[in-house]
């Protein structure tokens, strides 16, 4: 079967989580890519565990499927030329060294394209190419400190807190997922490549959304909210009998019916409550009244209550009970895959349904280097060639 990306090759010099994250989801949709690390795997995340499945870490297993792996000392001349000849066959190289790196390697987009016009090189850095900070590396945690993202999560008691997940990694990922596949549509139209600088810090400042758009606008700095929204009210967790439970009421008909619902029809109309500007002014007064009517049933309840008045809601999940969704496992968003080392292994599935070239998980996370000779024979190296250079540490 056809695959969206099944023309497309990528070499994947990445590490961690940004950058394999990206070139996961387009092997997913079909690329092929080939993931370069040093002799012996230069992946961090490979020893970054517990949890381990047998020797191999859950964590490089939730970002690497769907690659061949290869091993090339890149700081040797001849494993450079190994990288080149990848080049001249490949349509997309991806890496996240430092800013300096790949040009003092001879391996930056300028030397890249007189190897193949058509080259598309994505960098993905910390604070990107310029810049005072662009020298700086990238951490997720500092991203998340510096771009703003931590003082708007958390509460007053709690004080600024990070994301659960690294979601300034994931959003990098996703950005440089997309700015490859326009470069790719409009080679298709222009028969070049180019270059593509993404940076952690950018991708967070971005989607800082609507509470950046309200700063710009407004010049107020919005402060910590916890568990409530900056612009819509009532949205937020609220406390019940034996658990909790989030309510997001989006306009005014939602309003109504919750308040049908709590016994609170009088706010329906309520000088203080009848639009939403208004219950954001008013919000503290507001949230006390419901809050106190939601303490009067179970999570269980309201959730049943609040669904079927057409109010979203839903209860808080751990990871245990997301897994145990039957959404979920309708959504296919679990799988197994078998790994030579690990056995059977589970991984978080794709979110990208395609009717026609649909996602396909057709290799395990590698082991570091297990598709070096693969890769070279295909290139023309012999045997002989393989050995001298595995003898010298260049592989």
């Amino acid at each position: 079967m056809t695959k969206a990306l099944g023309n497309i090759r990528i070499l994947d010099l990445t590490r961690v989580l940004a950058g394999p994250y990206c070139t996961m989801i387009l092997g997913d949709l079909g690329a092929e890519v080939i993931k370069v690390e040093a002799p012996r795997g230069s992946d961090e995340t490979r020893e970054w565990g517990p949890p381990y499945a047998n020797d191999v870490s859950a964590y490089y297993l939730c970002a690497n499927r769907n690659k061949r792996a290869v091993t090339i000392n890149l700081k040797s001349e001849r494993g450079r030329k190994i990288l080149k000849d990848l080049v001249k066959k490949s349509d997309v190289v991806i890496d996240n060294f430092k800013h300096t790196t790949m040009k003092k390697w001879g391996l930056d987009y300028e030397n890249l394209k007189e190897l193949n016009p058509q080259i598309i090189s994505c960098s993905i850095t910390g604070f990107g190419q310029n810049g005072p900070y662009n020298h700086l590396p990238g951490y997720d945690f500092i991203i998340q400190a510096l771009s703003g993202l931590m003082s708007i999560t958390g509460t007053k008691e709690s004080g600024p807190v990070k994301v659960g997940v690294a979601i300034s990694d994931i959003l990098t990922g996703l950005y440089s997922a997309i700015g490859i596949l326009a470069a790719i549509n409009e080679r298709n139209q222009s028969n070049k490549g180019q270059s593509i600088d993404i940076s952690l810090f950018d991708s967070q400042v971005s989607a800082l959304a609507n509470v950046a758009s309200n700063y710009l606008v407004s010049e107020n700095i919005p402060q910590l909210l916890g568990n409530q929204h900056p612009n819509i009210v009532p949205y937020q967790v609220f406390s019940t009998l034996d658990g909790e439970i989030v309510i997001a009421v989006g306009n005014d008909g939602q309003f109504s019916r919750l308040c049908s619902l709590l016994g609170l029809e009088q706010l329906t109309n309520h000088p203080k409550f009848s639009s939403n500007s208004l219950r954001l002014q008013n919000r503290e007064k507001l949230i006390d009244l419901i809050s106190n009517k939601i303490k009067e049933k179970s999570t269980k309840e309201w959730n049943e209550l609040l669904q079927d008045n057409g109010i979203p809601c839903g209860p808080i999940n751990n990871i245990k009970d997301v897994f145990e969704d039957p959404q979920v496992k309708a959504r296919e968003m679990a799988l197994e895959v078998e790994h030579p080392t690990a056995g059977s292994v589970k991984l978080v599935g794709s979110p990208l349904k395609l009717s026609r070239t649909p996602v396909d998980y057709k290799r395990h996370p590698p082991l570091p280097g297990e598709h070096t000779e693969e890769v070279l024979t295909d290139m023309g190296y012999t045997l002989e060639d393989i050995e001298d250079l595995k003898g010298k540490n260049i592989i």
